[in-house]
């Protein structure tokens, strides 16, 4: 049975295998066989050779990650992005990071009008927590070689590089108004008006969302009014295709960043988390659209928002990603996802949200879990390309965890916390698995 065919009832297979994270490991030798004998190994580029065929026809190639601080993620996601984009005409790469800021980065690789005289310069400005996620040497890497590869392309085909986040609200407002104030000054007065609304908050957007949880109204139909305003005069304003999209791009932020928040302090379902995946997903999808109808987008983002999100425990909590939204939108024939994972390694993330960054280590994994199993494969790095035998392979299709490191970490809960049920060759297309793995290198500022 083929992965389209299998998409239409995901919760049934899921359901079949939910007890299978508790089973003993009398078949673990016949599957580590099994995997062996299915393993690429992974030293050079040009060892990717058996990712880059199946990936390189499709419209979206989503590279994953099982945390935002390892360096052979970063790493490794570069190497597929250059043979995609250099190779195989891939348009954009989209990162979960903030629009506005990141759209610094984007201005510098395509040498844009007022960009600045190096990544490094971009890179070092990034000042919102965790600065170590993009602001790395390993992004510096990629941004100056695409950079390299733009240099002698037109303007229309130049590689693009953005944040699809919903995070960064306040910058994304300043933004607007900077754009609107030079156009027109009658669309910058209504503009500015709707936005009035969240003046009591500034810069907080956790208290405007406490506040409306409290009972206070809410800024949803001004902010989505200064969308509309932008939408309705885009033939008055002497703005080029580009242009206009990062006017608008960061209203929707400002729009989208309203109802993440609201629906966080006010819910307590998955209308919050669900409202971030569906605009990272939109924000993707608008990307396509600016780069015409043969374009095609790399996007980078945490494995859990790119995996399928139907295949693993994130289902039973109603939970939606990129991942799922895109093979429901394209087609599962033309998404390619590919996850990535390790045994042990260190790792840069914070105690808490906001804390100082650190170097941590993260722990053999727990016994039983794919990243466990995956490590009885005696190579240092290596990939699975998954097929339609894998897929109905009893043992393989069996739920067991996968681990996900956040910005924020203890290494002393990680068998307890940070690890999502799944079955993996139906949550990915592909997945990268790393013996032991090192922490990214942030830039020094």
């Amino acid at each position: 049975m083929k992965l389209k065919e299998l998409l239409f009832f995901p919760f049934l297979l899921f359901a079949i295998n939910c007890c299978a994270a508790n089973n003993n490991n009398s078949e673990e030798p016949e599957l580590v066989e099994y995997i062996k004998s299915r393993a690429n190994d992974l030293e050079l580029a040009a060892d990717l050779d058996k990712i880059i065929e199946p990936a390189k026809n499709a419209r979206l190639v989503l590279l994953g990650e099982a945390s935002h601080g390892t360096h052979e993620y970063y790493a490794w996601r570069d190497s597929i992005s250059r043979r995609l984009i250099s190779e195989h005409g891939f348009n954009f790469i989209a990162v979960e990071g903030d629009f506005a800021s990141l759209y610094e980065l984007n201005r510098y690789v395509k040498n844009m009008p007022g960009a600045a005289q190096s990544a490094h310069n971009v890179l070092t400005k990034l000042d919102r927590w965790p600065p170590w996620m993009w602001g790395n040497k390993e992004v510096l890497n990629l941004a100056e070689w695409l950079r390299e590869f733009n240099n002698d392309l037109p303007d229309e085909k130049k590689v693009g590089f953005y944040g699809k986040d919903v995070y960064d609200e306040w910058r994304s407002k300043d933004a607007v108004l900077s754009v609107l104030e030079n156009v027109s000054s009658d669309i910058f007065n209504q503009v500015k008006e709707q936005y009035r609304c969240l003046a009591p908050y500034k810069p907080d957007s956790w208290m405007y969302a406490r506040a409306v949880a409290s009972g206070n109204p809410d800024c949803t139909d001004e902010l989505k009014n200064a969308v509309q305003i932008i939408e309705n005069h885009r033939e008055e304003m002497p703005l080029s295709d580009y242009e206009y999209f990062y006017l608008l791009q960061n209203a929707l932020v400002v729009k989208h960043a309203e109802k993440f928040y609201r629906k966080a302090a006010t819910s307590r379902d998955a209308s919050s988390w669900n409202s971030r995946a569906r605009y990272m997903h939109f924000a993707v999808e608008r990307l396509l659209k600016l780069y015409g109808e043969d374009s095609k987008g790399i996007v980078w983002a945490h494995n859990t928002h790119i995996g399928d999100a139907r295949f693993t425990e994130m289902q039973n909590w109603g939970q939606e990603n990129i991942g799922h939204l895109s093979r429901v939108k394209h087609g599962p024939e033309n998404v390619f996802l590919i996850g990535f994972g390790t045994w042990k390694g260190t790792v840069k993330a914070g105690s808490q949200w906001g804390s100082r960054m650190q170097k941590m280590n993260i722990p053999e994994a727990a016994k039983n879990s794919h990243e466990d199993i995956l490590s009885k494969v005696k190579l240092d790095r290596y990939f699975l390309v998954f097929n339609d035998d894998d897929r109905r392979h009893s043992e393989f299709t069996k739920e067991r965890g996968n681990r996900a490191v956040g910005v924020v970490y203890n290494p002393a809960n990680d068998h307890r916390q940070n690890y999502v049920s799944t079955i993996l060759p139906l949550r990915y297309d592909a997945f990268i698995f790393f013996r032991e793995t090192k922490a990214l290198e942030p830039i020094k500022r």
